[in-house]
C-alpha cells in the first residue's frame, strides 16, 4: 500500500513539473506602462516629460484675419513720414498667424522653476505697407522682411519670438511684457497705440517679484532701454524738422548708458486686481555739433501710471472692466506702446495725418554738452468693458485716449514756424463681439472709430482725420 501511494504521489509530482515547465514557456503579458502621465501641480494641459519630474504644456493658436483701414493686427497705420501713401488704406490687409507656446515647469527647493517661450510665424500680404521691425529686433534679421511689398507682390514670413523667459524664486529672466504694463486689452483685438502693453513684442529684462500675502506682491526690473525709445531731434547749424520728411540733423539716441528702471505695486483678489507702477528712462544722446564735437549729457526721463480692474458677476459670468492710464515726461513709449520712432504719420481715409512723437528735442546749446534739451510731456487712458452673454457669445465695448505737448522752444523746432503747433491728441472708441460656435474656435468682428486733432502745419494743414477701421478674425486656439 505504501508503494501504491509513493508511486502515486510521484506521478503527480511530475505532472505538477511538466506543467510549470511548460508554464514557464508561455508570453508573459507585460503590465501597461503609462509613458505621459498627467501633471496636475500647475493645472489644465501639463504632463510629465517621460523619465523627468518637468511637467510641460504645449499651446498655440492659428489665425487668419482681413483689416480694413487698418495695418494688421487691427493697428493704425502708423510709419515714418512719407511711408505711406495716402490711397494705401483703403484696401484691404490681409495675415495669417500661426504661434507655439511651450511651458515647462518643475518643482524646487526654493519653488516652482519655470520656463516659457512663444514662438510666432507671421504671413502678409498688405498693399503697399512698409513693414519695420518689432521693438528689439533689428532691421535685417534673418526672417524679417523689411522691404516695401509694391502692389499685391508675394507676401512675407516673419518669424520671432516676443516672449521667452524663466522664472525662479521670484526672479524672471528674458523677454516678456514690461512690468510697467496693466491693462493688456484683452476685450480687443487690436494692437492698440495708446497704452503701455509691449506684449506683441516683448521687452528683454530682468525682474523680481516679492509676495506679501493675500495678493499683494511688489517689482522691481531693470528692461531693454532699447525697448522704451522714440526718438530725439535736435536743430544743428539751423537745420529744422520737417514733416514733410526732409533730411533731419541727429535725429537719434546715442549708445544705451543704463537700462529702464521699472516698479510696480500690485493686488489680486476675487474682486480684481489693482496696480500702481513707475519708470526711469534714460536718454542718451548721438547727437553733436560738426565743428565741436560734443554731446548733450545724459539726462533722465520718467513714467507713472496706474491700473484698476474690477470683475462683474453680476452681470454676466467673466464680466470685467479694466483701465490704466499713465502720464510720462521724457519717456513716451510708456504711454504710446504703438507709436513708432520720431516723426509719425498717420495715413487712413486717403489723408496723412502728421503726429510727431518725439522723447526729447535738443532746442538750444549747439556744440556745448550743456545743450538745452526739453523732455516730451505725453499722457494716456486705455479702458473696456468685456459682456459674456453666454458660453458663445461676448461683446466688449472700449476707449483709448491720449495727448502729446511740447515747450515753447521745442514746438518751434517740432513744429518748424513760431504759429504752428505741434501739440495733439488722439481718440478712438470700438467695439468687438465674438461668437465661439465650438470650444477653442472664436470668429470676431471689430469696429472702431478714430479721431486725431492737432493744427500742425508746414506746406500745408496735415493735422485733423477721422476714420472708421474693422477687422474680421479666425482663430483656432489649441491649448486648454
Amino acid at each position: 500500500m505504501k508503494m501504491v501511494k509513493s508511486l502515486l504521489l510521484g506521478a503527480a509530482a511530475g505532472l505538477v513539473g511538466v506543467a510549470g515547465a511548460q508554464a514557464a514557456d508561455l508570453p508573459v503579458k507585460a503590465k501597461p506602462v503609462q509613458y505621459v502621465k498627467i501633471c496636475s501641480l500647475y493645472g489644465a494641459g501639463f504632463y510629465y516629460m517621460p523619465g523627468t519630474d518637468t511637467c510641460l504644456k504645449v499651446g498655440g493658436y492659428v489665425r487668419a484675419e482681413v483689416n480694413f483701414n487698418a495695418a494688421n493686427s487691427f493697428a493704425p497705420n502708423v510709419g515714418a513720414s512719407g511711408a505711406h501713401s495716402s490711397s494705401t488704406y483703403f484696401e484691404n490687409n490681409w495675415r495669417t498667424r500661426a504661434a507655439i507656446t511651450l511651458d515647462a515647469r518643475s518643482q524646487t527647493e526654493y519653488g516652482t522653476l519655470r520656463a516659457y517661450l512663444l514662438v510666432t510665424a507671421t504671413d502678409g500680404n498688405s498693399n503697399g505697407e512698409s513693414y519695420a521691425a518689432p521693438n528689439g529686433i533689428p532691421s535685417g534679421t534673418t526672417g524679417f522682411s523689411s522691404t516695401t511689398n509694391a502692389g499685391h507682390a508675394a507676401g512675407y514670413t516673419r518669424l520671432y519670438a516676443p516672449s521667452a523667459f524663466i522664472q525662479f524664486a521670484g526672479f524672471t529672466a528674458g523677454k516678456t511684457d514690461s512690468f510697467f504694463n496693466f491693462d493688456t486689452q484683452p476685450y480687443s483685438n487690436q494692437s492698440n497705440y495708446w497704452g503701455s502693453n509691449q506684449g506683441g513684442n516683448g521687452v528683454d529684462l530682468f525682474a523680481y517679484t516679492a509676495q506679501f500675502g493675500n495678493g499683494l506682491s511688489a517689482s522691481i526690473a531693470a528692461e531693454n532701454n532699447n525697448g522704451h525709445r522714440l526718438g530725439i531731434t535736435a536743430t544743428n547749424a539751423n537745420t529744422v524738422l520737417t514733416i514733410a520728411g526732409a533730411t533731419v540733423a541727429n535725429t537719434t539716441y546715442g549708445g544705451q548708458g543704463a537700462p529702464d528702471i521699472v516698479g510696480n505695486l500690485r493686488i489680486d483678489q476675487a474682486w480684481g486686481s489693482a496696480q500702481v507702477m513707475g519708470a526711469a528712462h534714460e536718454l542718451t544722446f548721438a547727437y553733436s555739433d560738426a565743428s565741436a564735437g560734443v554731446s548733450p549729457s545724459p539726462k533722465w526721463g520718467y513714467a507713472f501710471g496706474a491700473g484698476l480692474k474690477l470683475n462683474a458677476p453680476m452681470f454676466g459670468k467673466g464680466d470685467y472692466v479694466i483701465a490704466e492710464g499713465s502720464w510720462t515726461k521724457g519717456a513716451t513709449s510708456y504711454v504710446a506702446s504703438g507709436a513708432s520712432t520720431g516723426s509719425n504719420n498717420v495715413s487712413m481715409g486717403g489723408v496723412t495725418t502728421a503726429a510727431p512723437f518725439w522723447d526729447a528735442v535738443i532746442t538750444s546749446g549747439n556744440g556745448t554738452s550743456a545743450a538745452n534739451v526739453d523732455l516730451t510731456t505725453a499722457w494716456s487712458v486705455t479702458a473696456g468693458y468685456e459682456h459674456f452673454w453666454n458660453t458663445q457669445w461676448k461683446t466688449s465695448l472700449y476707449g483709448a485716449y491720449g495727448a502729446v505737448k511740447y515747450s515753447d522752444a521745442a514746438n518751434l523746432i517740432v513744429g518748424g514756424t513760431a504759429t504752428s503747433s505741434a501739440n495733439w491728441n488722439y481718440w478712438q472708441v470700438g467695439s468687438r463681439t465674438v461668437w465661439t460656435p465650438v470650444t477653442n474656435l472664436d470668429l470676431s468682428v471689430e469696429v472702431m472709430y478714430q479721431k486725431m486733432d492737432n493744427d500742425l502745419t508746414h506746406t500745408a494743414t496735415v493735422g485733423s482725420n477721422d476714420w472708421f477701421s474693422g477687422i474680421f478674425r479666425v482663430q483656432r486656439n489649441f491649448y486648454p
